[in-house]
């Protein structure tokens, strides 16, 4: 597969993303597992997840654990993956979506997470969503510290606007490794921030690359050109749909959600999709 960087780490040029393993809806944690097994042997060496992927509200970190143990039980094979975690952002347990900015929080977080992922530091970890209640700096200079005091070992964050990935690199002196935003052919708002991304050399990371877990299975009737272009390629609308994203420009590393071993299997091989230039001007133009 191919790769690209985040901060000073390679990796694979498609993540995985875990939310749809503990969320409403979940699998069974074998099959779960089973897909994790399935995008590491795919070649996949990041996976995204976050302390609030979970369901219920006395299963903080469902996610975090799952990952865990599932990297676990792949054994020597599963060095050098890179696991991106999240904080700041909650989910009660009734469905809901809550916001917790406080560097106090962020900190307590950090440290939370680490322990469920069973490592001495997160490889990379991003402040989840902006709190309006708190100040952006504040939130991002707990970030910093987390950096400083050797918590993570890289720095990014998500839903971010242009203004925001801008000041959180300055707060966090130019280290600033990746961006996190929802990005897909039906949500395209984020493209300055992919655009600055690119300027600046940091990855960014579109969530939701597909249009999410209720509107992906749509994919090929709500965009129609990229079937048509899918069935010129002769593969799947949710491959060419990562391939056009990856082509959009060198730091976009797609973070596709998975709950079964064939998808993240389909998703992994859009690397190998090469797109002409006329092919992508018909996607972008969609």
């Amino acid at each position: 597969m191919k790769q690209r960087a985040i901060g000073g780490q390679t990796v694979s040029a498609i993540g995985l993303g875990g939310m749809p393993m503990s969320i409403e809806g979940r699998p069974d944690t074998r099959r779960s597992i089973a897909t994790i097994h399935a995008a590491l042997d795919a070649g996949v060496t990041l996976i995204d997840t976050a302390d609030a992927y979970h369901r219920d509200a006395g299963e903080v970190g469902h996610n975090e654990e799952l990952i865990a143990r599932a990297l676990q039980e792949y054994g020597q094979g599963a060095e050098g993956v890179l696991v991106a975690t999240k904080g700041g952002h909650l989910r009660p347990g009734d469905g809901s979506w809550t916001v917790n900015g406080s560097p106090a929080h962020l900190k307590q977080a950090a440290k939370e997470s680490a322990k469920r992922l069973g490592v001495e530091a997160i490889g990379l970890y991003q402040f989840h969503r902006p709190d309006p209640r708190v100040p952006y700096a504040d939130s991002v200079g707990a970030i910093r510290d987390l950096l400083d005091e050797g918590v993570i070992v890289m720095a990014g964050i998500s839903n971010a606007s242009v203004d925001q990935i801008d000041e959180a690199n300055e707060i966090l002196g130019g280290r600033l490794a990746s961006v996190q935003n929802q990005f897909s052919p039906r949500f395209r708002s984020s493209l300055p921030e992919l655009e600055r991304c690119d300027a600046l050399g940091i990855a960014f990371l579109p969530w939701s690359p597909l249009g999410g877990i209720a509107n992906a299975p749509e994919l090929s009737a709500q965009q129609a050109v990229f079937q048509e272009v899918a069935d010129e390629v002769g593969v799947s609308v949710y491959r060419v749909t990562l391939a056009w994203e990856l082509a959009l420009a060198p730091v976009v590393v797609p973070i596709p959600g998975a709950s079964r071993p064939e998808s993240i299997r389909d998703s992994a091989t859009a690397t190998d999709v090469e797109l002409t230039a006329e092919q992508m001007s018909r996607l972008s133009a969609a």
